[in-house]
């Protein structure tokens, strides 16, 4: 992966673009980390040679794995980044064009670039912070706490 801040230092917005063989997820959460990233928001277009999409099941409070083992367009993905303690905490959600011009989404879990995925990074003026729900046993968004810089 490469990468280029594109404007600014506070609330910066940077490209990434992905090689194949990248791992999205992971390298884009190193990313977060390195660049001690409190919020954003991300879009990308591109392929994947497989994907790992998730359904969350309420009934296991865990996702459904449904694995695409194939190559796919990226026709859309978002997500965003938040703090979760002091670790930097991915959401994204991507839907995937099949060669048949079928679509499969759902939350990202796992992907193999191919050829390139490229990605706008575009750092939140405030701070986000994730806190475990109870009742869905996931780390969502807490807007209820106060601003931190």
């Amino acid at each position: 992966m490469k990468y280029k801040l594109l404007n600014g230092i506070d609330n910066a917005t940077y490209a990434l673009v992905f090689d194949s063989g990248d791992e999205v997820m992971n390298l884009l959460k190193t990313f977060a980390n390195e660049h001690s990233l409190k919020a954003a928001r991300f879009t990308a277009i591109g392929a994947f040679s497989g994907v790992d999409l998730g359904f969350f099941d309420f009934g296991i409070k865990d996702y459904k794995k449904i694995p695409v083992n194939e190559q796919v367009e990226v026709l859309s993905l978002i997500g965003d980044v938040a703090l979760y303690g002091d670790d930097s905490k991915l959401h994204a959600h991507v839907v995937v064009g099949r060669s048949d011009g079928s679509t499969m989404g759902g939350h990202l879990l796992k992907a193999v670039v191919h050829p390139t995925l490229e990605l706008i990074l575009e750092e939140s003026p405030g701070y986000l912070q994730r806190r475990m729900d109870k009742e869905t046993g996931l780390p969502l968004i807490d807007i209820s706490e106060p601003e931190k810089r």
